[in-house]
């Protein structure tokens, strides 16, 4: 099992930043593959970015590239996510998620590739 544990939402301007936090426990965290995922009101979950387990493989959501940057500390079994000019789009629950490594490879984009799941951190973009 792995707990994941997400932290650093909030209310934020247009243009504004966050960095979001995702704490994981019970298991070797640098065997996992890391995603972040986020869901809007009346909207299904859907990918943002997604990290491997040496940090080498990053993919992210065409909408977010060049404003958000994903990154793990495998000493600290942190997996974040830094969100710069933000939009009112980016308004969601954001979600991180974790899969063993060798089952990462084939959808790192898709959430069922994703065995374990944090509660979710709140992010709200102001116009």
């Amino acid at each position: 099992q792995v707990q994941l544990v997400e932290s650093g939402g909030g209310l934020v301007q247009t243009g504004g930043s966050l960095r979001l936090s995702c704490a994981a426990s019970g298991r070797t965290f640098s065997t996992y593959a890391m995603g972040w995922f986020r869901q809007a009101p009346g909207k299904e979950r859907e990918f943002v970015a997604c990290i491997g387990t040496m940090s080498t493989r990053i993919y992210y959501t065409d909408s977010v590239k060049g404003r958000f940057t994903i990154s793990r500390d495998n000493a600290k079994s942190t997996v974040y996510l830094q969100m710069n000019s933000l939009k009112p789009e980016d308004t969601a629950v954001y979600y991180c998620a974790a899969v063993y490594g060798a089952r990462w490879y084939g959808a790192p984009r898709t959430p069922e590739t994703y065995d374990y799941w944090g509660q979710g951190t709140r992010v709200t973009v102001s116009s």
